[in-house]
């Protein structure tokens, strides 16, 4: 499943993440709901977020060595990162996507 999209962004600043759970566990759901968050937040327009099941497609742990789920990897922009847990903790996931969580809007 891959989320995202692709409107104004250049692919040297478009972030590529594969966010790896087991299955419909209520761990996963949070995970991927926070991710989702997160990205609608921060990355708008500039991310592909690809979920990727362990237990459908167990091969696709190897390349990236997954040994913990769920774990979210972002491949792109370098370096490639890995963020293990729910990414409950917003700070943490920004702070590893490199990104500073945007300030508060001001209400006039």
């Amino acid at each position: 499943m891959t989320t995202g999209k692709s409107e104004t962004s250049t692919e040297s600043t478009r972030y590529k993440l594969r966010l790896f759970i087991t299955g419909s566990t209520p761990r996963s759901t949070h995970a991927i709901e926070n991710m989702q968050k997160i990205c609608k937040e921060n990355l708008e327009g500039q991310y592909d977020l690809e979920i990727i099941d362990v237990y459908e497609n167990p091969e696709a742990t190897r390349d990236l060595q997954i040994i913990a789920t769920p774990t979210l990897v972002k491949i792109l922009p370098e370096p490639l990162r890995r963020i293990i847990g729910d990414l409950s903790d917003k700070e943490r996931v920004l702070a590893g996507l490199n990104l500073a969580p945007l300030a508060p809007r001001k209400t006039v």
